[in-house]
């Protein structure tokens, strides 16, 4: 909606110019050049301010973005693609002096002379800039290697999944970047070294997770005598892919001296690198608790209300979230049970949910058919609602979308599902991963609203839509708020059935079980950190309020303990867009158009959920005087 509501600005001053003209041409009143022309110089100076700050907002994408090779590589951009990041100290005090700097000349731009886009810019940069410095004594307040994500698992999605070899000098740069493993780890160590010493240790469940997918990664040749490991696989497939499509690029014999070289940079760099690794983590696990909330660090509370208000974009405290959690849990439980009563169900809610839960009619089977069964179906339900994207939007995303099943070496560890979004080109499609790893925790009943999620109109429409805006600089393109992306992403899962999805009872369940899913979200992320509740009180807590299989609840709850208030945005997301909806129509009446509804809320790209509610009050206001 970006590009419309600035051509709208734009109408309104030029029909403001030409009345000042018409009125000059009949009366012949010389009196009134002197307002026009002073509204012309008054457009000129607000157009070469816009400029010239727009020019400074890509000017400093392009430093930063320059200053990260992995950021590089996921735009699908081919510079230092034989490097990592740096994780150094060094490097971090120096971007936080580059921050630094970089906000002052931002506010020696004059934001009174700014168009309305690029004074939304401003503000939004203004603000990432400021918290960016204010939140720098937070910088160890995390766990860098972790059961989600870390260090020991990016560098391998990151080969796999983003570099890209098209010539031999990607391929050598694959190689480099196996060769600088062992620098990257060092740095990770002094990073964990530093935790330590702050006394912010991984709780002890952690370890047995990333130990295992550390040692995962060695597994396979060249490292012993199994199959090929995930690696060598992966450049081994893109080396004969690139043969295949590009014969004259590589021979038989350069391919040959590639898959050596590889070979010794996997020896005698990757496997002595993560076997550091693991000794560092196995003596660490010696230091850890159970203790599993973030108020056992130093100014954890505060630390946890600062994540909260970053993570919501809201001024919502702990407290609230927690009630509000339970309110909407309350909510969703009378729902199934009217859908309980539909298909004729004998018994409460809880055994309908244990019935959902163990009924094999609702799983397939633990096998490589049941599991391409389940990517094909996947992949069917996203084509199905692409056809029906033009009763629910205006705009659509160009780039592609595939379905993946989460990689061998991380899916005991990884979660449910996610996304990640095309390269900058679009060349990449955007991917959304199903973790197939135990299929009772993928029930066939939840599907379509998995689906919906990750894929269209989820994270997919969401995020290639915000990439492909026009007029935007870059750092909305590839930047945003999570109640935002992942308060759409639930959104995504509700808004079909408006539009005859969920046909299958069973299916309308699944939708209200994951949305219940993220209902308990609230509840338990504020009751571990903030309440102090263990580790198995929250497993408790989904266990009995909802039907999702244990191994599904107990990765939840470590998700809650290693990343803080994360899991609170899809649901105050959700609910922020309900309302801002529900308003709408009770504003609009006949007027209200959901198309033009959600494009308001789509082309700005992500916003703070405050801005975004602006953004579609005005709408409202322009709609009703049009």
């Amino acid at each position: 909606m970006l590009k419309y509501y600035t051509s709208a600005i734009s109408a309104v001053l030029l029909l403001s110019a030409c009345d000042q003209s018409s009125v000059q041409k009949e009366s012949q009143a010389p009196l009134t050049e002197p307002v026009t022309l002073a509204k012309q110089a008054s457009a000129k100076s607000e157009s070469s301010e816009s400029q010239r700050t727009n020019a400074f907002f890509e000017r400093i994408f392009e430093e930063s973005v320059e200053r990260y090779p992995e950021m590089l590589t996921s735009l699908g951009r081919k510079d230092r693609a034989d490097e990592w990041n740096d994780l150094s100290e060094a490097f971090a005090n120096k971007s936080l002096e580059i921050t630094k700097k970089q906000v002052v000349e931002l506010k020696s731009f004059d934001r009174s002379k700014l168009d309305e886009a690029t004074a939304l810019s401003y503000d939004l940069l203004v603000q990432l800039m400021e918290e960016e410095i204010e939140d720098s004594k937070w910088r160890l307040y995390n766990y860098p290697v972790n059961q989600m994500f870390g260090r020991h698992s990016s560098v391998v999605s990151l080969l796999i999944n983003q570099h890209r070899i098209d010539n031999v000098q990607d391929a050598n740069n694959y190689i480099a970047r196996l060769n600088a493993v062992p620098q990257l780890f060092d740095q990770l160590i002094d990073n964990i070294e530093a935790r330590t010493a702050a006394n912010i240790i991984p709780p002890k469940f952690v370890f047995p997770h990333v130990i295992r997918d550390a040692k995962n990664i060695i597994k396979g040749a060249p490292f012993d005598d199994g199959e090929p490991s995930a690696l060598l696989s992966d450049f081994t497939t893109k080396l004969n892919a690139l043969i295949e499509k590009e014969p004259g690029q590589l021979t038989d014999i350069n391919k040959i001296a590639l898959i050596n070289e590889v070979t010794l940079a996997l020896s005698h760099s990757v496997k002595p690198a993560y076997q550091k690794l693991v000794a560092h983590l196995i003596e660490l696990e010696t230091q850890a608790t159970t203790e599993d909330g973030i108020w056992k660090w130093k100014d954890g509370e505060d630390f946890y209300n600062v994540a909260l208000k970053r993570t919501t974009t809201t001024d919502l405290n702990s407290d609230q979230i927690h009630e509000i959690g339970l309110k909407e849990v309350e909510r969703i439980h009378n729902e199934m049970r009217v859908i309980k009563d539909k298909v004729e169900f004998e018994g409460d809610l809880n055994s309908f949910m244990q019935f959902m839960r163990d009924d094999d009619q609702f799983y397939y089977p633990n096998t490589d058919e049941g599991k391409a069964r389940y990517l094909s179906e996947a992949t069917s339900l996203i084509d199905d609602m692409r056809l029906k994207l033009d009763e629910m939007f205006i705009t659509k995303p160009k780039a592609k979308l595939n379905v993946k099943a989460v990689e061998a070496f991380r899916e005991q560890s990884a979660g449910k599902a996610f996304y990640q979004r095309p390269s900058e080109d679009g060349t990449r499609s955007g991917l959304y991963y199903a973790n197939l790893y135990d299929m009772k925790a993928m029930p066939t009943y939840q599907m379509e609203a998995l689906a919906y999620h990750e894929g269209i109109p989820g994270h997919h429409m969401q995020l290639a839509i915000q990439q492909e805006l026009k007029d935007v600089p870059k750092f909305r393109k590839f930047g945003g708020y999570t109640a935002y992306i992942e308060g759409w992403g639930l959104y995504s899962e509700y808004l079909p059935k408006e539009f005859g999805a969920y046909q299958d009872p069973y299916s309308d369940f699944g939708r209200l079980a994951m949305e219940l899913w993220r209902a308990c979200r609230l509840v338990v992320d504020t009751g571990i950190h903030s309440k102090k509740w263990t580790r198995e009180k929250g497993i408790a807590f989904y266990s009995d309020n909802t039907p999702n299989a244990v191994s599904d609840v107990v990765k939840m709850v470590e998700r809650h303990i290693v990343m803080p208030s994360q899991a609170t945005a899809y649901k105050i997301g959700m609910l922020k867009i309900l309302e801002l909806r529900a308003n709408a129509k009770t504003k609009l009446g006949d007027r209200f158009n959901i198309r033009e509804y959600h494009d308001q809320i789509l082309k700005y790209g992500p916003l703070p959920l405050n801005v975004l509610e602006a953004k579609v009050d005005a709408w409202i206001a322009l709609k009703l005087v049009s």
